[in-house]
């Protein structure tokens, strides 16, 4: 089952015998384990009918245990066991979930990491119970992800800022979902959320950021650049140099794959390079700027940095003075 339609039926007041929740994103699976932990059971009946237990304090024999019991005055027992993935030997369950008490309702919440899907212990949760897998999301899919997440809270949000957010958080749900909801409490209901309102209350600039650095560079403006390399040098712990070569080498590789497409309308780019559409035309221009001979010398030259920001070899030089010799190589080299 998919994470929404796991939602409406929970709030429905569908509840399966069992929830296995797994997989490496653990923001859906804490999610759904808290939806389940508050709506599961009237907060006057939680004290005698729910029990949460966590994997490195428990075992199997004490998870059945209390799944066995019966209700008092309520309509269901709930137990939750958090970080289920510290259990050990947790497919012995396989008894339980064969002839699981149908007044029971039990979660698993076991976070990053997967199931073996060929076992017949995956295979009963599969076909008899709810067997959920939280995959992480590609950071191209994370954009969508915060409109998304916003329009179901009423908000709106430029592009802009949330390619921001995606650019500074990562790939990171609970923290961006942290992130948001300070947003949300200086923005009216209603409102839209801009890289204005991200640069002043999460301190990520609108203007020098590593997303703003791709644009100048495929545009080969090395003022640009090096402004917003001053920037960095000036707020280094935000701007780690390992990080702004990871996404500088994210983005002149797209711009090698462009250069060998056979579709270059803006859809199939954007499929193809899996970006939003929107910032299709940043890489059109970067390949104007940049061939394929030039684009695999900055691949070298991008390697060759990040060595040296590690220690190997015999370079003494900073962070800072790394990172502005490879944008002048990027441009002029």
């Amino acid at each position: 089952m998919n994470y929404h339609q796991i939602v409406k039926d929970i709030k429905s007041g569908k509840f399966a015998s069992i929830y296995f929740l797994m997989g490496e994103e653990a923001y859906f699976i804490d999610q759904l384990t808290h939806l389940i932990e508050k709506t599961a059971l009237p907060e006057d009946q939680q004290s005698f009918n729910q029990t949460i237990l966590y994997g490195r304090d428990t075992n199997v024999n004490s998870i059945i245990g209390e799944a066995k019991r019966y209700p008092m005055m309520a309509d269901r027992v709930v137990v939750i066991v958090k970080e289920a993935q510290s259990v050990k030997r947790i497919d012995e369950l396989e008894s339980y979930v064969q002839n699981p008490l149908e007044s029971t309702v039990l979660v698993l919440a076991y976070k990053y990491k997967t199931l073996d899907k060929r076992k017949k212990f995956t295979k009963l949760l599969s076909n008899f119970h709810v067997l959920f897998e939280s995959k992480k999301l590609y950071d191209n899919q994370v954009p969508d992800w915060i409109d998304g997440h916003l329009k179901q809270r009423g908000y709106g949000s430029t592009i802009k800022a949330r390619m921001l957010l995606t650019e500074s958080l990562g790939t990171d749900l609970s923290r961006i979902d942290s992130e948001l909801k300070k947003l949300e409490l200086v923005v009216p209901k209603g409102g839209t959320i801009d890289e204005v309102v991200v640069e002043d209350n999460i301190g990520i600039s609108k203007d020098f950021n590593v997303f703003e650095l791709t644009k100048a560079l495929g545009k080969k403006d090395f003022l640009k650049a090096m402004t917003i390399q001053k920037y960095f040098e000036a707020n280094s712990k935000d701007h780690p140099l390992v990080m702004t070569i990871g996404v500088l080498y994210n983005f002149f590789s797209k711009v090698m794959i462009l250069h060998q497409a056979k579709d270059k309308s803006p859809n199939a780019l954007a499929s193809l390079l899996k970006v939003n559409p929107y910032f299709v035309n940043d890489y059109v221009l970067a390949a104007r700027n940049y061939d394929l001979k030039k684009l695999a010398r900055i691949i070298t030259y991008m390697l060759e940095c990040d060595t040296k920001s590690k220690g190997i070899g015999s370079s003494t030089a900073s962070d800072s003075d790394l990172l502005k010799e490879l944008l002048y190589k990027i441009v002029y080299a």
